[in-house]
């Protein structure tokens, strides 16, 4: 069982920002391909799983996964996982002509086969999309910070596995707080966007964004002691911390 925190941040800017912030803690950067298959009947996707192979840069390496049962709830990834490596010069072959990897000599596609019953009809590639992964070792958590790019956009986004998550997600959610990062649970998956086909809506913080009204607005901000009235702009509840209204 995989268990992840995952964490979504809104932007470029904002990635740039927690890259800058952690910089002295990098460790690596991967850069990755990420493509799934299904059976030609459907026969992973119809149990919640899905086959994926994840090449490294120039294919210095490759994964192949299957990933099962996923569940992601307040930020929080659990998923069935089994991985091995897989000769690189193979899975391109395999991606090239996907009935290939009912030949293939492998501990996980064997399991595919008996378990999932993948037969006659072979397997399909789905697609993918690509992930820059920076790597850091940061107060005793290994932080991945992603840039992924879909045919239809790119998100961003921090994951970091632990036997601990509710402690770790604390962890990481105080650190985005003290340096004003914005921030927010993720609430797919990689995979599941990728088959959405498009990008969920960023929520502030964990929560929605709420707008306060802007009619006659009088706000009150203790520390520099001046007063607006009449403001024309919209104030989000996540920019009002420190203000006080009446």
């Amino acid at each position: 069982m995989e268990v992840e925190v995952k964490i979504r941040l809104p932007d470029s800017s904002t990635h740039r920002a927690v890259s800058a912030l952690l910089s002295s803690f990098h460790r690596e950067t991967q850069r990755q391909q990420n493509l799934f298959f299904d059976g030609a009947a459907g026969e992973l996707s119809s149990r919640r799983a899905v086959l994926r192979l994840r090449f490294y840069g120039d294919d210095a390496l490759c994964v192949v996964s299957l990933k099962a049962k996923a569940i992601l709830v307040n930020g929080v990834s659990r998923v069935e996982e089994d991985e091995e490596e897989m000769e690189p010069s193979i899975g391109r072959d395999c991606v090239a002509d996907p009935s290939k990897l009912s030949e293939v000599d492998s501990r996980i596609l064997r399991r595919v086969r008996d378990e999932f019953g993948v037969g006659t009809g072979g397997f399909v590639c789905l697609g993918g999309f690509k992930n820059v992964r920076d790597v850091f070792e940061w107060k005793g958590l290994k932080l991945e910070l992603d840039e992924t790019m879909y045919d239809f956009g790119t998100c961003f986004e921090i994951e970091c596995e632990s036997s601990n998550p509710e402690e770790a997600k604390q962890v990481i959610e105080g650190f985005l707080k003290e340096n004003g990062i914005s921030y927010s649970d993720s609430e797919a998956s990689k995979f599941a966007i990728f088959r959405s086909g498009k990008l969920p809506q960023f929520k502030g913080n964990g929560e929605q964004v709420n707008i306060i009204p802007k009619d006659e607005l009088r706000l009150w901000r203790w520390w520099q002691q001046w007063v607006i009235v009449n403001v024309n702009v919209g104030i989000t509840a996540a920019q009002s911390d420190n203000l006080f209204f009446w």
